[in-house]
């Protein structure tokens, strides 16, 4: 009886709540209804208008950077601009934030229907344009801990301080897969895999909005860039990608549509063009697919002036009131014009001329003051300046540091290398060994990353963190080259000959979007020279990768005794690293990333069965999800609920996860799955699930998971999501098992697929 009673308390609990939901939403459409009927049209076309805060800042003299009353009340109060984002140079405190967002409450509140504007920033990692925030590490560290309660947590801890700031709305997470290594936003990615970014993003999304994202603690999120940016053919950033919409619906659009069901109220769109339809007049993606197909309620924004280069840069169109007429029946709601009117007055003049309908208009709008409604800025547009005492907390600190420790993968120790002893003298150099940016790269406290002096100063970059650990008198630092020129490398040399262990941290300067295009992913010269000299006095090296992006060290691997891709891993980045070095952290990540071992043989780990067949060889440097730790974990008793399951079925698979070492520590349990055929060409395994679990030394753990139907399904021949029967195997770590899907042929959402 006290089951029963449970599950069904669990039930009423469910359908009240839904119905909560249920009955808020119809007083917000009504709200919103009842608005848009007392609306203008300049006021209806002010609020699809987004500024940048330099377009109503003063660009010059002893002002500048500080808001101009008159462009603001021009913007606000004449042309009804219903969004502002960025900051002006680099990041503010808490009490700028809030004074900056008073004042354009305050405009906002002089208009004739009262309505707020809705403030945007980017928080990529962290509120990473408020001062003394919490910055976690990067995207891509964060999918490397595969774990998704710290993504929750980091959602929860960066909703509350960009909050603090005063600031409703933030342009993240990046959906988007990194599946091209050379791209300069890898970073900001979660990983190449479908699965792990709809996981992460999803997990990331919750701990950000909550039930409410009305509530003073949470904010609404942005999904980017939808979709398919982040496979662009030569590299560059903001450059054409070729994607078959077969590939695009198996691959590129479930992590959005995640997303999506996750509960993110706006998406930004792809700033690129994928199969020669720029992202921002794809009707198809942004109209079809995520408002027809997905039931997507929330509004679409352009990223940074991409209306226009439908005109200027893809020339698609012959005029910007052509690229704006296109963009907007192609569904975009508001454009980040970012810099002037252009947009308002050439909607104003479409609308007029009956080339945009009314109902276009009306639907966008409609769209936007939903969100605001639902973030409660009618009520209170104002900031909550309670939410100050609770910025940057010892325990959001804890798990900033917990985050990083996590993220940072150790790919190869030879012999054990790892951990050092703490009694040891050690020489401490490379390019990135005493910088703080090195370990955070763009979107940190300015847009590149790169302004070290701005940097906090409480914090340790990786060679402060290593003299806290064993003393000063016990490290030698010289720095023996830059990122692409040999500096001291002699004076390098022979310091290492007084040493113990030398500890080498190269990679990459900081660096966001189109600026850090590059054309090789080798790592430079100077600095693999550097590595080698070093190898050279026999004394033992260990090598701390610090990088946006895998770069390729295959000419100094056999030389190292130790690895760590740490990637960027944050502002608690050198004390994770520190405590990992020298045993205080064991290390637990996973790349979420192929490490590739050659700069033109770049494979993804869910390649097909032509790659290692004919005389192909699958030979990265690391796989995804290879990561080592300091103890040895063991897995056996693998099992399957069932050998033969239909269509609609669950899987459920268990392990039993042992720590056979001396060492406690997290193991990432990875699932993977493969079906032995399909009807069209399959990758030979895919990740269908992931868990992270603790063990003391001699402890074990059943993990549990569970495969949905959905997870047995591909895009088959029709483009059509189908599941086929047969047979799948699935793996974790040396172990397999297969089962049986029995039945006809079924398409994913009902009905049989021809």
């Amino acid at each position: 009886m006290r089951r029963i009673y449970i599950s069904t308390l669990v039930l009423l609990m469910f359908s009240a709540s839904s119905a909560v939901a249920a009955s808020n939403a119809r007083r917000v459409n009504e709200e919103v209804k009842t608005l848009l009927s007392r609306m203008t049209l300049e006021e209806k076309i002010g609020q699809m208008t987004q500024l940048t805060i330099q377009a109503v800042s003063y660009a010059k003299g002893p002002d500048k950077g500080k808001i101009d009353m008159k462009k603001l009340d021009e913007a606000i109060l004449k042309y009804h601009v219903g969004s502002i984002l960025n900051v002006f140079d680099s990041s503010l405190s808490v009490q700028s934030w809030n004074t900056l967002i008073t004042r354009i409450q305050d405009v906002a509140m002089k208009t004739r229907l009262k309505i707020p504007v809705i403030y945007g920033i980017d928080a990529i990692h962290g509120a990473t344009y408020t001062k003394g925030a919490t910055l976690f590490p990067q995207p891509l560290n964060m999918a490397a801990t595969f774990d998704t309660t710290l993504l929750k947590r980091e959602g929860a801890i960066t909703a509350l301080e960009v909050r603090a700031s005063g600031i409703p709305w933030i342009f993240y997470p990046l959906m988007g897969l990194g599946r091209q290594p050379l791209w300069s936003r890898i970073y900001e990615t979660f990983g190449e895999d479908s699965y792990l970014a709809s996981r992460m993003g999803a997990s990331y999304i919750e701990g950000a909005q909550g039930d409410d994202i009305g509530a003073p603690d949470k904010v609404a999120t942005c999904l980017k860039h939808y979709v398919g940016y982040g496979l662009p053919l030569d590299g560059k950033d903001r450059t054409e990608a070729w994607i078959p919409w077969r590939m695009m619906e198996q691959y590129y659009l479930p992590p959005f549509k995640a997303g999506v069901e996750a509960g993110a109220p706006t998406i930004m769109g792809n700033s690129a063009e994928v199969n020669g339809i720029p992202g921002h007049a794809n009707y198809r993606l942004l109209t079809q697919v995520l408002h027809k197909r997905w039931h997507f309620k929330g509004f679409v924004v352009s990223d940074w002036g991409d209306i226009e280069n439908l005109y200027t840069k893809y020339r698609i169109v012959s005029s910007p009131e052509e690229a704006v007429r296109i963009a907007v029946m192609a569904g975009v709601d508001m454009s980040m014009v970012p810099s002037d009117y252009s947009f308002y007055n050439y909607l104003l003049a479409l609308v007029k001329a009956h080339k945009v309908p009314m109902w276009r208009i009306n639907q966008a709008v409609s769209r936007i003051l939903r969100v605001k409604f639902e973030l409660g800025l009618f009520k209170n547009p104002f900031p909550d300046k309670e939410l100050a005492a609770r910025f940057a907390s010892p325990s959001s600190d804890s798990t900033n540091l917990e985050a990083a420790e996590e993220s940072i993968t150790l790919v190869k120790n030879e012999n054990h290398f790892l951990p050092l002893s703490k009694n040891i003298k050690v020489l401490v150099a490379g390019p990135n060994a005493d910088d703080l940016s090195a370990m955070n790269g763009g979107w940190t406290i300015t847009w590149q990353g790169n302004a070290e002096n701005l940097y906090p100063k409480n914090k340790l970059n990786p060679l402060q963190a290593i003299q806290a650990k064993i003393g000063k008198q016990n490290v030698t630092y010289v720095q023996g080259c830059t990122y692409d020129s040999l500096t001291d490398a002699d004076s390098a040399v022979a310091a290492a000959k007084h040493a113990d262990a030398v500890i080498l941290c190269l990679g990459e300067h900081t660096y966001a979007e189109t600026p850090g295009n590059i054309n090789s992913l080798a790592l430079p010269w100077a600095q693999t020279k550097l590595a080698k000299m070093l190898m050279a006095t026999g004394k033992p090296v260990v090598l701390v990768m610090l990088e946006g992006r895998p770069r390729v060290i295959n000419p100094i691997v056999g030389g190292s005794k130790a690895i760590l891709a740490a990637f960027l891993p944050g502002m608690d980045g050198g004390e994770a690293l520190a405590n990992i070095l020298f045993g205080d952290a064991n290390p637990s990540g996973r790349l979420p990333i192929t490490y590739p071992r050659y700069d033109d043989a770049l494979y993804h780990y869910d390649h097909g069965r032509a790659s290692v067949m004919g005389g192909n060889v699958y030979d990265p440097q690391w796989n995804f999800g290879y990561g080592l730790s300091y103890t040895t974990f063991k897995y056996s008793d693998l099992r399957l609920s069932k050998e033969k399951i239909n269509e609609r079925e669950n899987e459920v698979v268990t392990v039993k996860v042992t720590n056979a070492g001396s060492m406690a520590g997290k193991d990432a349990v990875l699932l993977y799955m493969g079906e032995k055929v399909r009807q069209v060409s399959h990758p030979v395994k895919q990740l269908a699930g992931f868990g992270k679990i603790y063990l003391e030394p001699g402890q074990s753990k059943v993990v549990s998971f569970t495969i949905a139907p959905e997870q047995l399904s591909f895009i088959g021949i029709s483009n059509k999501r189908i599941i086929q029967p047969g047979s799948f195997k699935v793996s974790v770590g040396d172990l397999s098992r297969e089962f049986e899907v029995v039945g006809p042929r079924v398409g994913f959402f009902g009905g049989f697929s021809r």
